[in-house]
């Protein structure tokens, strides 16, 4: 197929299902997760809407989806969306919203002064989380609160933030979780106020390097029981123990611990010393038994290594192993970043500007047994190999977020075309 470049890489180049089983936990209001029974189709829907770049975003990007009822909310950094066929155009401030099935665009236009990287969601109520400092001209750093329906502000709920950004949100047993780079770094507050409940006080220090940016989360996944938290970032100490770019917490009844989980390998760096912190995204399964982490950095640094440093590739971990001496399977792409990843219970669906899977002995070519999967891509959850599954999809900077609805796959990306059709930021492949 076609494939349109519309990023220049900074690294080196870059059956439908009868049966969907939700596995949501009735305690769990946004640790969402679903069991398709197929892989999605490679083909996207022609009705999602477009975000484009201009009224001063130049690489107008998602970086955030959600499910709430019938609506999909988009996070992200960008000013203009257009209506699917591009002929509607409507200004929104880094969050806007479509109806799941249609994907007309509503009225929903709160103004948010960032960018956004992530939802919670409870009946009317969205929790938004990023790298803003107001909502609608009112002060609100990093996480608001808002009507979703309406864009109003609650003012009701404050967290009171003063420095830092935020990631990454789940509201979780009635507690919203959310990390970053604040002070904290790691919180669960009050859902109603933003006041923190302290059920969460492990602290988390130690930076990667001088060039690691700030200290703190990236991302985190909850598994579906809501017992189990995974983050990665900056850090190389949580709870007093060693811990390098990724932990686990048990979320107890009535505080968070830290667990035993420990991957030692993760103390190494990559080839590529530009960028010590390099995991970028986590999920669990459905079933809450294993979980992903996909990650940048080139290849590993020695040839010894590949088979256990996380590099430029996806790995998996089975959650009640606490000292794995490597992970269940590791898939490389042979030099190029994984942004983000999602379980499907059939599939692991990774995204990122790669151009292969399988490929542990290629550095920026195709090492033997190297499969082509442009951009996007599907692992097999037992045997770690890519599956048949190919849309294509432009590389650019590589897509950062990915979400599993009952009725498919959603891709968030910083390109334009999918199996060679006009996508601009926002797919939808079906079931």
């Amino acid at each position: 197929m076609l494939l349109r470049t519309r990023r220049t890489l900074s690294l080196p180049s870059v059956l439908l299902a009868a049966t969907l089983v939700a596995t949501l936990s009735p305690q769990v209001a946004s640790a969402t997760s679903f069991t398709h029974a197929a892989v999605v189709k490679d083909n996207p829907v022609d009705y999602t809407p477009n975000l484009l770049d201009g009224a001063g975003v130049t690489n107008a990007a998602t970086y955030a989806i959600l499910q709430s009822g019938q609506t999909m909310f988009i996070g992200g950094a960008f000013r203009t969306v257009t209506n699917s066929t591009r002929t509607t155009t409507y200004s929104r401030y880094n969050v806007m919203s479509f109806a799941v099935g249609t994907g007309a665009v509503q009225p929903l236009a709160p103004n948010f002064n960032g960018e956004v990287w992530g939802f919670a969601a409870t009946g009317t109520s969205l929790y938004v989380a990023g790298s803003f400092t107001t909502v609608n001209g009112v002060v609100r750093r990093g996480i608001a609160k808002i009507n979703s329906i309406t864009g109003v502000l609650d003012t009701a709920f404050n967290a009171n933030l003063p420095s830092g950004k935020v990631g990454e949100v789940k509201l979780v047993n009635n507690r919203l979780i959310i990390g970053g780079t604040f002070p904290k770094k790691l919180a669960a507050l009050n859902p109603a106020t933003g006041a923190d409940t302290n059920y969460i006080n492990v602290p988390i220090t130690g930076n990667l390097a001088s060039n690691a940016g700030a200290l703190g989360l990236y991302r985190f996944s909850i598994n579906p029981a809501g017992t189990r938290l995974v983050a990665i970032g900056n850090f190389t100490t949580v709870g007093g123990k060693v811990r390098y770019r990724a932990f686990m917490l048990n979320l107890n009844a009535t505080n968070a611990t830290l667990n035993n989980w420990d991957y030692v390998p993760l103390r190494r760096m990559c080839l590529s010393t530009a960028m010590p912190e390099y995991l970028r995204d986590v999920d669990f399964a459905p079933n809450g038994q294993y979980f992903v982490i996909v990650a940048t950095g080139t290849v590993p640094a020695k040839a010894a290594e590949i088979g256990t440093s996380i590099c430029d590739a996806a790995a998996r971990f089975e959650t009640e192993v606490p000292a794995p001496a490597k992970p269940t399977w590791i898939n490389y792409t042979g030099g190029d970043t994984l942004h983000s990843v999602a379980i499907s219970g059939t599939a692991v669906y990774v995204q990122g500007h790669q151009r292969w899977l399988d490929n542990p002995k290629g550095y920026n070519t195709a090492g033997p047994g190297a499969v082509s999967r442009q951009g996007i891509g599907a692992i097999h959850p037992t045997t770690g190999k890519a599956l048949p599954w190919n849309p294509t999809k432009e590389g650019g900077i590589g897509g950062k977020d990915l979400y599993l609805s009952s009725a498919g796959l959603y891709v968030g990306s910083d390109t334009r075309y999918i199996h060679d059709e006009w996508r601009d930021g926002i797919a939808f492949m079906p079931l």
